[in-house]
């Protein structure tokens, strides 16, 4: 596929419709430098240069969406507090559209907080609250997900297994697509938990990284074969059309329900110093590409070559447009 092919869908992601329903959640960042050991315990000190804070799960993939050109509305939930006035805040600077998301007194937003120095993280703090929603809640978000459903080109599911993503939700996503008014071929892009395998049944394509697929197939993947393999088993046993496996420095490989391996792609990440959200960035450019009516191989590869871009930058960050478009315009020609 040539360059100017690449670009070319590029130009057409402005105004596609992508729902977001998941799992949103802050990622804080404690910038700093280390120069010596604490007197209290064997752990390095961390003299603070900087904090910074941004958009992370189902926040980071619809922050790619909107940056890449698409409009994005976002289904799930913050606390209100001050951790989710703050990711509310990112997601509306970037033009995402918040009006969906449910606001909660009870349960905090949660909040990743990585303290990293000369680029490398020191440790990683998580604050949140795994108790299930109440029943008034998930109506919530039922209501909130129906309100976008007929409206939207595509609906992303980033699901990280903190509750938004559960039984009462999946059955609601099933009605709405037995019921469509709508004349065009639906099609759901999922991000999944392997946990939550049973709440995937149907869906248009699945994009597990290595590690996930092997968690759901029951599978060890050693190469490119033994992941098409563990695709095909996927698709069997959860009944759904596709897989995209990520497979890191060994690129991706697409699998179909009738055409079996539609095709193997291979990694261009020139650096790799940060694969956090690169699966979210993933999600955004495939959703963009399908919503776009392009064929899934050709969407995958222009989500190869987002998270590219995306796995040379250290933290949780969104690929834009304009990177996107440099990362292609860099080589002439693309297999």
């Amino acid at each position: 596929m040539t360059s100017s092919q690449l670009l070319d869908i590029c130009d057409r992601f402005s105004g596609k419709k992508v729902s977001i329903v998941g799992d949103l959640m802050l990622d804080e960042y404690t910038w700093g430098s280390v120069d010596r050991i604490s007197p209290e315990a064997p752990v390095v000190v961390v003299k603070v240069t900087e904090d910074s804070h941004r958009a992370g799960g189902a926040g980071n993939v619809a922050a790619n969406v909107a940056e890449l050109g698409g409009v994005a509305r976002i289904v799930g939930f913050v606390g209100n507090d001050q951790a989710g006035e703050k990711l509310t805040s990112k997601l509306e600077s970037r033009g995402v559209d918040t009006s969906l998301l449910v606001r909660s007194d009870s349960r905090p937003t949660i909040t990743k907080t990585r303290v990293i120095a000369h680029g490398q993280q020191v440790v990683r703090v998580d604050r949140e609250e795994r108790k299930s929603f109440c029943s008034d809640f998930n109506n919530q978000l039922i209501t909130n997900l129906k309100s976008v459903w007929e409206d939207s080109d595509v609906v992303v599911v980033s699901d990280y297994g903190k509750g938004v993503w559960n039984k009462q939700l999946f059955e609601a996503f099933q009605e709405l697509s037995k019921n469509s008014n709508s004349e065009k071929d639906f099609k759901t892009v999922i991000d999944p938990k392997p946990k939550q395998t049973s709440f995937y049944r149907g869906a248009w394509i699945m994009t597990p990284n290595r590690k996930e697929a092997e968690e759901i197939s029951g599978m060890v993947i050693e190469d490119r074969e033994s992941a098409i393999e563990a695709g095909q088993k996927i698709i069997e046993d959860i009944q759904v059309q596709k897989v995209l496996v990520t497979l890191g420095a060994k690129g991706m490989v697409l699998v179909d329900r009738e055409q079996g391996c539609l095709g193997a792609i291979d990694t261009v990440a020139q650096k790799v110093f940060d694969v956090s959200g690169a699966g979210d960035t993933v999600c955004a450019t495939l959703a963009l590409g399908i919503a776009c009516e392009e064929d899934a191989l050709s969407a995958a590869r222009l989500a190869n070559i987002a998270a590219g871009v995306v796995v040379g930058e250290v933290g949780t960050v969104a690929v834009t447009s304009e990177k996107l478009r440099a990362a292609i315009a860099s080589r002439q020609f693309f297999n």
